[in-house]
């Protein structure tokens, strides 16, 4: 400002030196207004550089609100899935796990898969198999056992495998459940302190035990195990 005020003088000075007085105070006059021009130039600038940096808080302020806050508001591009999102949400909400009081079999989830049954077992035939489960041998006409993935036939103890007999009285059960399916009416309960489900086909029952300390079975895979045989 002091240097435009400088120039106004002297162009003033050289104005008087050479022309007439009128010109003189015509000079001062647009000198005058070049300086509202300039003041009016400088309120504007500072409007407007005052809006410029309240706009530029608004937006990150606005990127802090979405970006910064750490929970669950997760701002996801147009090519981005929403599965992300869920995904975030899953890690921050561990599903709730099984109480101990529910009972003993379904607290345990199921690693056991049944497929299709393609083996013989004399009088004991089922059409679906724990997956990976082997048969020991020799097979008795009445009773099958079979050894868990984890564990050589061999070496299969009297309670570690699957034993699946046909018997002609029903066995007493203790914590005993009952379910009906498809006409059938399922007894699950504990036997010998092993996990142990019943149904009466025919004229005859058919026994399950599942392995002592089991933790790869539960109520609805015993159910569909014993479902899928019949008795010779």
């Amino acid at each position: 400002m002091d240097d435009v005020k400088k120039l106004l003088a002297e162009f003033a000075d050289h104005a008087v030196d050479g022309l007439p007085a009128a010109d003189v105070d015509a000079d001062v006059a647009r000198g005058r207004r070049a300086l509202r021009r300039i003041r009016a130039r400088r309120r504007v600038t500072g409007v407007l550089c005052i809006a410029a940096a309240t706009t530029a808080v608004l937006a990150v302020g606005n990127q802090v609100k979405w970006w910064g806050t750490g929970q669950s508001e997760v701002a996801g591009g147009p090519d981005e899935p929403a599965a992300a999102a869920d995904a975030g949400r899953s890690m921050a909400t561990p599903a709730a796990s099984p109480k101990a009081d529910e009972g003993t079999m379904s607290t345990f989830s199921a690693a056991v898969t049944l497929v299709a049954n393609k083996g013989a077992w004399n009088n004991i035939s089922c059409s679906l198999a724990p997956e990976g489960w082997a048969l020991r041998a020799p097979v008795d006409a009445n009773h099958v056992q079979l050894a868990p993935p984890t564990t050589r036939t061999a070496e299969l103890e009297p309670n570690s495998g699957l034993d699946v007999q046909a018997i002609d009285a029903a066995r007493s059960l203790d914590g005993i459940r009952v379910s009906e399916s498809a006409g059938k009416v399922f007894h699950l309960g504990t036997s010998d302190g092993r996990e142990t489900g019943q149904v009466l086909l025919g004229e005859r029952w058919l026994l399950v035990q599942l392995p002592a300390g089991n933790k790869d079975w539960n109520d609805d895979l015993l159910r569909r195990f014993m479902a899928s045989c019949t008795l010779n």
